[in-house]
């Protein structure tokens, strides 16, 4: 601030030289050296800062595609989760679409940001470019620029080149929204009826008569090649958010209303995404999971669900705990008595590599803690704690594991 202070020193010493006859004149050189002393200090600071932000936006872009790229593919088939690759595998990566409608978007987004990155480069590097080469130097003192007001083929050009930018931008997503929205099921799609709860999943395959929670499963042609997945999008309490960023774009659940969304995955693996739409507390833990695999997998997969529970008599202690506690008013065990409706169905719940949402590993040791106390590892769920003692509470998660 140190040529601003200089500079209001000699307007004060101006303006007491000035008498009465000179009044005029005194006006006008303040306002110059105010002018000339206010651009001074601030163009400096502006010219470092700009530059600093620069080089922070060009090692933010060059970071963040170097570690989207090594988390572009979709996980293995086969592999066990723990919870530490669960919270690493979780690439919501639209740059990397793997089925038609998320390259249709892919290609818009790439457009978009084709647009905007030359529109910044146009509008900035003149900027900086202007506040580096025109800013104050001591020849300069007592100096007025040039005063320019308007010009009508700048108006024209700012005014006209949005516009058809707006235009250009309009038609193309349009064109993409109606050609994804356009497309028809064709004899082999699967159609899968999704119901978001807070805070999981419900998957119905209706032609297939039978309903499974948490982990959607999509098959591949015969012949290897993407199989349309068409659902039917539907919410049980709150507005929901269906998104898979490398299958499709996002599609919103609403109360009383059902929407629609189709995939088809190019290749074999996990695919994962997210709730888009804040609906509580574990919107965050609102996970999705959702396996493309072989026709042949697919067909195995389709027949162990379409089977009722397996009965194991080592475990009639544990299913019997289950059945006269609340568990079977929330929960649908086929061939049992448990029916319940507001929490997953848990007829072949080993069949799933995780719980909770995608959030936990599906196995003896996080089961034990579910059944004793959801609240401590998913704090808000839907699910009390049933005050079950530490006897009860193995036999359950016995009687779970026998679940295939």
């Amino acid at each position: 601030m140190r040529p601003f202070a200089v500079s209001m020193q000699r307007v004060r010493g101006i303006v007491e030289k000035s008498g009465p006859n000179g009044k005029d004149e005194s006006d006008r050189l303040v306002s110059r050296r105010i002018g000339s002393a206010i651009t001074g200090t601030i163009s400096r600071p502006v010219v470092g800062i700009s530059r600093v932000l620069l080089a922070l936006c060009a090692a933010n872009l060059l970071l963040g595609g170097i570690l989207l790229a090594e988390d572009a593919t979709p996980g293995d088939t086969n592999a066990v989760p723990t919870l530490k690759t669960l919270q690493g595998d979780r690439n919501t990566l639209m740059l990397e679409p793997e089925s038609p409608p998320a390259r249709t978007i892919a290609e818009v987004f790439y457009l978009v940001l084709g647009i905007v990155v030359a529109i910044f480069l146009l509008v900035f590097v003149p900027l900086v470019w202007m506040l580096f080469r025109f800013r104050m130097r001591k020849e300069d003192e007592g100096i007025e620029p040039p005063q320019i007001y308007g010009s009508n083929p700048i108006e024209l050009v700012w005014t006209v080149g949005p516009a058809i930018i707006v235009f250009i931008l309009f038609l193309v997503t349009a064109r993409s929204i109606f050609e994804i929205e356009a497309a028809v099921p064709p004899a082999d799609a699967v159609h899968v009826r999704v119901i978001g709860h807070q805070w999981w999943w419900e998957y119905e395959y209706p032609e297939y008569g039978f309903i499974t929670a948490n982990e959607l499963h999509a098959p591949l042609a015969k012949d290897g090649s993407p199989r349309p997945v068409y659902l039917d999008l539907e919410s049980a309490d709150v507005i929901h958010s269906f998104w898979l960023p490398q299958l499709s774009g996002k599609t919103d659940l609403i109360p009383g209303r059902v929407n629609h969304l189709w995939f088809a995955a190019e290749k074999p693996g996990w695919y994962k995404g997210q709730c888009a739409e804040y609906c509580g507390t574990q919107h965050a833990h609102m996970w999705l999971r959702v396996k493309s695999e072989s026709d042949q997998d697919f067909s195995a997969w389709v027949k162990n669900e379409q089977r009722d529970a397996s009965i194991d008599p080592s475990v009639v202690e544990g299913r019997t705990l289950f059945m006269k506690n609340a568990c079977a008013n929330c929960h649908t065990i086929r061939g049992t008595t448990a029916k319940g409706k507001f929490a997953p169905d848990l007829t072949h719940l080993m069949s799933r590599k995780t719980i909770a949402s995608g959030i936990l590993p599906n196995n003896r040791n996080y089961l034990l803690q579910w059944v004793r106390n959801p609240q401590t590892l998913k704090q808000g769920c839907n699910m009390p704690d049933m005050k079950l003692t530490q006897n009860e509470v193995k036999k359950i998660v016995d009687f779970l594991l026998t679940l295939q």
